[in-house]
């Protein structure tokens, strides 16, 4: 049965709409976080205080996770059948393109290394045929009105976006090219499907996000209904560390040298402002390697001469060097929170973002249901 593209949605189950957190956030920014893994954080050398409740739990060294390799591209992967068994049939197809029950049968299986959004967007799918197929229909419709925007996105926005997950990821160019050769994936195919995710991404910010709208008056209201959002009970730090290390039976003029060096890659990275560059070089700790990251932890775990260090280190801003038995610290102060209330004005972008979000999901689901469906022809056999 032919069925045109406007009366998609009667199709299926009303209650197996797609959830936009799948198919708008998921899909199309799923690149955002960079497919950073955190499964532990390593213990800096000398940070900590010899009883700190955080030694036990922060031994295991952060791992970096598979790199994103297809950027929410799915591709249908039609398998023959064995003798025997029953023939892979067409059961839709967007715009001519065919969907089979194949793909529908393995539509949770993912693509392998696959941190895109697709895997955790068919894991948001009801396991059920006609949800699964719809799910399938939309995202072939979001890659078709995707692939409007190509003009819109040039070389400049993939580099950037390239940029932005290499920095989150604490790694240089090298390192992503040689991640991406550990997985069998060319820099030129990475590259292409960044494109595409690029590409989606500025649709869906066309589309969807930049027609939702949210007044003060919606922050406002958040704050006051979510007070326990925004109470601080502890006291907490997240930095970052350069570490010129110094051995135990060091002479006072090996001492001295390193504290000049100290010096120098403290100013280095006060005038340059490229902390994460500055600890791939020139640390000793083994955070060097996530561009001296350490992570959040108590302000009663850290080493006595460490809290002295950055007690009035505005946030941001990097410490004076500070000495202890391991050698010299230069430490940055990423994020501090104190205990008491979030004023408004520090968290108003956080609420607007997180009111957008769910305003837009909403509004990518009508979007689709509504207007993207109109714009293209769907057969399916029913």
């Amino acid at each position: 049965m032919k069925v045109q593209a406007k009366t998609v949605k009667s199709l299926f189950d009303p209650a197996l709409t797609l959830r936009a957190a799948a198919w708008g956030g998921g899909l199309i920014l799923a690149l955002s976080g960079g497919g950073c893994s955190s499964a532990g954080l390593h213990l800096p050398t000398g940070l900590f205080s010899s009883g700190s409740k955080n030694a036990a739990s922060a031994t295991a060294p952060t791992t970096l996770g598979t790199l994103p390799t297809d950027a929410a591209d799915y591709t249908p992967r039609p398998q023959a059948p064995l003798s025997g068994e029953m023939v892979d049939s067409v059961v839709a197809n967007v715009d001519g393109d065919p969907i089979t029950s194949h793909d529908v049968d393995n539509f949770k299986a993912g693509k392998p290394g696959d941190q895109s959004g697709q895997s955790a967007a068919a894991d948001a799918v009801p396991d059920e045929p006609s949800a699964k197929l719809k799910a399938i229909i939309t995202q072939q419709l979001i890659q078709a009105e995707a692939q409007k925007y190509a003009d819109k996105v040039d070389d400049g926005d993939v580099d950037r976006f390239i940029e932005g997950i290499e920095q989150r990821n604490h790694m240089s160019e090298d390192q992503l090219r040689a991640q991406l050769q550990s997985q069998g994936v060319s820099y030129a195919t990475f590259r292409a499907n960044i494109r595409k995710q690029v590409q989606a991404m500025t649709m869906f910010q066309h589309e969807v996000r930049d027609k939702t709208v949210i007044p003060d008056s919606e922050i406002d209201a958040y704050y006051k209904d979510h007070p326990d959002e925004f109470s601080v009970t502890e006291e907490k730090y997240r930095l970052a560390q350069i570490l010129i290390m110094v051995p135990s039976d060091a002479t006072p003029e090996q001492v001295a040298a390193a504290q000049r060096k100290a010096e120098d890659v403290r100013s280095q990275a006060v005038k340059s402002g490229d902390f994460a560059g500055l600890a791939r070089q020139f640390s000793d700790d083994d955070s060097k390697s996530k561009g001296g990251e350490l992570g959040v932890f108590s302000a009663t775990d850290l080493n006595d001469d460490i809290a002295a260090g950055i007690k009035d280190v505005k946030i941001g801003d990097i410490s004076k060097v500070i000495r202890t038995k391991h050698g010299f610290h230069i430490v940055k102060v990423e994020a501090h929170q104190v205990p008491g209330t979030v004023p408004l004005a520090e968290v108003k972008n956080q609420i607007r973002e997180k009111l957008q979000g769910e305003q837009s999901k909403e509004y990518f689901d009508k979007w689709v249901d509504q207007d993207l469906v109109k714009e293209h022809y769907v057969e399916t056999t029913q």
